[in-house]
């Protein structure tokens, strides 16, 4: 028996933002004019809806109206470093707060990521293992951890260092915590990203490590990118910023995986 969902309350902001994310999933592109006729609204108000859904990842913004996200592409590092900074930092927090001193700690690409570590000076004697010169960056100039960067090429746009070498290094160890980022987390508890080096890499570190924790904002739930790197019943916890959709909250308790949310103590 097919089970039909509730239509969304278009009389709410979110209700009506819903509806703008299936009536676009629908068409693939809609313009802003049309949106405003479908729903009753005027054009800006559409504009300003568009706007937010494209920060949260729902949609993606074009000139004059709004399309799917890309499957294929990420959005350019200078804007993920600006897009949900406050709850990045936030999750950084939380995270960092469940990693002990005196440990090893893998941390992989991503402007997530990235926040745990500059929560991570705090800690003392910590072994950090990366292949984000941008966490290396921080951590050797803060610290006196040991900082190990695996070997490899390296991305100039976002400092992420790739490739076969990268794989190599990273199998030669075995960590306490991973703490990894991703691009995507679809319905069904699978776990997405657009670079397959990236993919490759991460995947290594999911093979050598005690416990991963996954750091991920919300904008991340649903989002489909078109590489698969594994799925969630992979990781202990993931730290976000709002709880998950139903369906994959339900996925993680099946699995038991812990969901720490930014904001819950």
């Amino acid at each position: 028996m097919t089970r039909v969902l509730p239509k969304p309350d278009i009389q709410t902001v979110e209700g009506r933002r819903s509806a703008i994310v299936a009536a676009v999933r629908q068409r693939g592109y809609a313009t802003a004019e049309a949106l405003a006729a479908t729903f009753g609204v005027t054009v800006q108000t559409i504009r300003r809806d568009l706007n937010e859904l494209s920060a949260e990842g729902r949609l993606e913004r074009y000139r004059g109206g709004g399309g799917l996200p890309s499957s294929v592409e990420n959005t350019d590092y200078a804007d993920r470093q600006v897009t949900h900074a406050a709850e990045k930092a936030a999750i950084g927090r939380l995270a960092a707060g469940s990693i002990p001193s005196h440990c090893s700690v893998f941390l992989n690409i991503g402007t997530t990521t990235e926040a745990v570590a500059r929560e991570l000076v705090r800690h003392d004697d910590l072994s950090v293992v990366t292949n984000n010169l941008n966490v290396a960056l921080a951590l050797s100039q803060q610290t006196a951890f040991r900082v190990i960067v695996a070997g490899g090429t390296v991305r100039n746009r976002d400092g992420a260092v790739l490739g076969q070498l990268t794989c190599d290094t990273l199998g030669q160890f075995r960590v306490d915590y991973a703490v990894i980022g991703i691009s995507g987390i679809d319905a069904e508890g699978t776990l997405l990203d657009f670079d397959y080096e990236e993919v490759r890499a991460t995947q290594t570190v999911l093979a050598h490590a005690h416990r991963v924790f996954l750091v991920a904002d919300h904008s991340k739930f649903g989002r489909r990118p078109m590489m698969r790197v594994g799925s969630l019943s992979q990781v202990h916890t993931l730290f976000t910023d709002r709880a998950p959709p139903a369906e994959l909250a339900a996925f993680m308790r099946g699995h038991g995986v812990r969901c720490e949310i930014c904001g819950d103590r």
